[in-house]
């Protein structure tokens, strides 16, 4: 027996190093992997930058009916692609992405990363710390991880929407935006439409955080899977946007003509107002809700690629913990 010990003398240091590595009793230490503030920015950031990037001719196409008193409709949507690309080129087609990205990548990043911590608050408040929250509390975390991240990335979203419906002659590029409103606008005006942004992302955030973590929630009971599948967690993010945006488009409408008064040469000021005005010019469907259709082809996408993005470079990061390349 000694001798066959002896032929492996690597086994027998490697055995007692772990016996003497061994913590005393009651006080063994975690050794899984910890997810932090930073991974959940760093997916965060990722997962809005690429579903942005998908959409974003769509988005753009979908603001410049906004803010304009066109009539909506799929084939005038098309014919306003198709006209762009053959007078300015594809990449025509992303003028204002990145102004998008400047202001996706820290919103998207600010609502993932607090969504996590919200929800970590609220599971030890309501008592479920580690499992699924409760219909309300996964409801208020979601709004207040969009409220949050609306609130602190607010002027960046009105200089999209601003490179979004000019042309290139008048903004060349996102600080040019920002000194033009500035010198002549006013700084007030970076935050034109604030307040129908918030009042629109309490029920957009809330709805679809609540409806994506519900149907994770219901997955995990009927099918006994800890995790979807990512074709399952696009099906659910799209539900999600879906039904999030739906409910909360009208407001999207109005915070668009307020942020783009100046370059529009109308006198959108308050809410009231600017609702009114829609209305009695182009009616409650064609006015309040002129482009949603458009929404429904992309908001579903961007949601589902969004949460989808997430959740798996959410996996990916874990992994790379477990393996000792990020370490803690």
């Amino acid at each position: 027996m000694a001798h066959r010990v002896n032929d492996h003398p690597s086994r027998l240091p490697v055995a007692q190093a772990a016996v003497l590595a061994l913590p005393p009793p009651g006080q063994a230490k975690d050794l899984r992997p910890r997810w932090t503030a930073l991974d959940s920015l760093l997916c965060g950031a990722f997962a809005g930058a690429v579903a942005k990037t998908v959409i974003a001719p769509l988005d753009r196409t979908k603001i410049i009916f906004q803010v304009s008193s066109k009539r909506f409709s799929a084939k005038e949507a098309f014919r306003l692609l198709y006209h762009t690309y053959m007078k300015d080129g594809l990449l025509s087609l992303w003028r204002g992405n990145s102004a998008t990205m400047v202001r996706v990548m820290p919103y998207a990043a600010i609502q993932f990363c607090s969504h996590e911590q919200y929800k970590r608050e609220l599971g030890g408040y309501y008592g479920c710390q580690g499992k699924a929250l409760p219909p309300f509390p996964r409801f208020l975390a979601g709004s207040l991880a969009g409220t949050t991240a609306a609130m602190l990335t607010y002027p960046l979203d009105m200089v999209r929407a601003r490179m979004a419906v000019t042309a290139r002659e008048m903004y060349s590029n996102i600080m040019h935006v920002f000194v033009r409103i500035s010198q002549e606008e006013g700084v007030k005006t970076l935050y034109r439409g604030f307040t129908p942004t918030i009042l629109g992302v309490i029920p957009y955030a809330g709805i679809t955080f609540f409806t994506y973590e519900t149907l994770k929630k219901l997955h995990t009971e009927k099918t006994k899977r800890p995790q979807p599948y990512p074709y399952e967690r696009l099906a659910f993010g799209a539900c999600a946007g879906l039904i999030g945006q739906s409910a909360s488009y009208p407001l999207d409408v109005v915070r668009r003509r307020m942020q783009t008064a100046g370059v529009t040469g109308s006198s959108y000021s308050t809410i009231l107002g600017t609702m009114r005005e829609i209305v009695t010019q182009e009616g409650v469907v064609r006015g309040l809700y002129k482009g949603l259709s458009m929404n429904w082809l992309k908001g579903p996408i961007a949601v589902g690629i969004s949460f989808t993005t997430f959740d798996v470079t959410h996996s990916l990061l874990l992994k790379l913990h477990q393996m000792r390349y990020f370490p803690h």
